[in-house]
């Protein structure tokens, strides 16, 4: 996270446009959550650690707002897989859920192929161009590549991102199919 803010920081100074891509090992496993997080949620160490990318998440973004670039700057949040309780580990997940559900209403999760597998968390915060909103777009992780190059004025060439579509008028919430 450190990092993360501090080349933020250096980029905003230099006045030079950045692409940052930050993947936490928060909330996976080994669930290690570091001092500040430990005994946050009811969850365990897995609320814990979903804690601690919270935090994370929170300390970027408002890096991004106190450096005066957040208008400016394209934020991705997405995840790889739906949720995992049960895979092995002894830590009381199952238990410490109490009436929550990770899926919501979906069945399956993490190494499923059902909707909780495979329906992931897809947020775009751009402040400048999106407003807050939800939309029942369809978009795939596989179309951030040519999005983020029409959003950027790049025009791709006929074999980069051969599988990506642009979806920009879903992510600025144009198009809501």
């Amino acid at each position: 996270t450190a990092k993360a803010e501090g080349f933020i920081a250096e980029s905003a100074a230099a006045q030079q446009p950045f692409f940052l891509y930050f993947a936490s090992q928060a909330p996976h496993r080994n669930c290690t959550p570091p001092e500040f997080a430990r005994g946050k949620s009811q969850a365990g160490v897995r609320g814990d650690m979903v804690y601690e990318f919270d935090w994370t998440v929170g300390r970027v973004l408002a890096k991004l707002d106190e450096l005066g670039i957040a208008d400016n700057t394209i934020v991705v949040f997405t995840s790889d897989n739906g949720p995992v309780i049960n895979d092995g580990y002894v830590d009381d997940a199952v238990a410490k859920l109490g009436a929550h559900k990770p899926a919501g209403p979906w069945r399956g999760g993490k190494y499923s192929a059902f909707e909780a597998g495979t329906r992931v968390p897809f947020l775009v915060r751009w402040p400048a161009r999106c407003k807050p909103s939800t939309s029942n777009a369809l978009v795939g992780q596989v179309d951030a590549c040519a999005t983020i190059a029409a959003l950027c004025g790049v025009e791709l060439k006929d074999d980069e991102c051969v599988d990506s579509l642009d979806q920009h008028k879903a992510w600025l919430g144009e198009d809501d199919v």
